[in-house]
């Protein structure tokens, strides 16, 4: 038990400016009448997603980060189709290392498989990763750059990340910013949570299915929320509802139509011809399910 204890502890420590880790994150939602544009057509979109964290502590100053995301989104990509099933799996492999109480660096490889899953091969498999440079300016702000980037059906697709982490001293009011992909504000009451957040990132999956297997699909999401959130088990089961708008785009091109380079929220060298009408965002609904593990109570 002392050996999980000093685990948790350093996954911890290199893992986030925070004194928890969060082992275990699990969600549904649905985003409703997405309307097709330029028709009277609409779709619903649901997704499932799942996220595991696993550092294992290599020495006092490094540890591995392992781990996978899984994630299912369900939709129609045409008016009056039937609905696509598209998945995405994502393993985490990477090191945290600290080299000053001022400064710590985390290095993930995010190799990833997304499509209808329906022939999976080579195509299907996609490479990304992540790099943060961070630095603890005092005992409730740390500060975070770095950037992310993952080849995509699409092309290659990049962001740099500024964000910055912050608790009050009387551990009610929390920010958690990775700008521009992330955003969680909170407050906390007792064993209740209000907050708002705001989650996009570009994406691809291939498709496989029928006279489609020439074609993937490119979808742009942006997801703002509020959410009520219960504590429970000392803090270490949290339930979190949400409620907001998702703009939830989903695009079909044929295999050959590519972009240069994607940076943030801006395409370069994208002639591309769509093939199948803009879906609008609509409002949308979200449960997510938390397991962490807080270092200051366990040890």
């Amino acid at each position: 038990m002392k050996h999980l204890f000093i685990f948790l502890f350093f996954a911890s420590f290199y893992c986030n400016a925070q004194d928890y880790v969060d082992i275990i994150r699990l969600g549904y939602g649905e985003t409703f009448n997405n309307n097709f544009e330029g028709t009277n057509a609409d779709t619903n979109i649901s997704f499932i997603e799942a996220d595991v964290t696993l550092p294992v502590v290599l020495d006092e100053n490094n540890a591995l980060i392992t781990g996978f995301s899984y994630s299912k989104n369900s939709l129609q990509l045409f008016p009056d189709s039937k609905n696509f099933n598209l998945y995405s799996t994502i393993l985490k492999v990477g090191l945290a290392s600290t080299y000053s109480e001022k400064y710590s660096s985390t290095i993930i490889l995010l190799p990833k498989i997304a499509s209808d899953y329906r022939n999976i091969s080579g195509s299907d498999l996609y490479f990304g990763g992540l790099a943060l440079l961070k630095y603890q300016k005092n005992e409730n702000l740390k500060y975070r750059f770095g950037i992310y980037a993952s080849t995509e059906a699409f092309g290659l697709f990049t962001t740099p990340i500024i964000g910055w982490y912050y608790l009050s001293p009387n551990k009610k009011f929390e920010m958690d910013m990775s700008l521009p992909i992330a955003a969680d504000v909170s407050y906390k009451f007792g064993k209740t949570s209000v907050g708002l957040d705001y989650f996009g990132i570009g994406r691809s999956f291939k498709l496989h299915q029928n006279n489609l297997n020439n074609q993937y699909v490119d979808v742009s999401s942006l997801d703002f929320a509020a959410y009520l959130q219960y504590n429970a088990l000392e803090n270490s089961v949290l339930i979190r509802g949400k409620v907001g708008y998702s703009t939830s785009n989903y695009e079909v091109y044929n295999n050959d139509e590519k972009i240069n380079l994607g940076v943030s929220a801006f395409s370069f060298g994208d002639d591309r011809v769509q093939l199948n009408p803009n879906i609008s965002g609509g409002a949308y609904f979200k449960i997510e399910a938390i397991y962490r593990f807080h270092i200051v109570k366990k040890l």
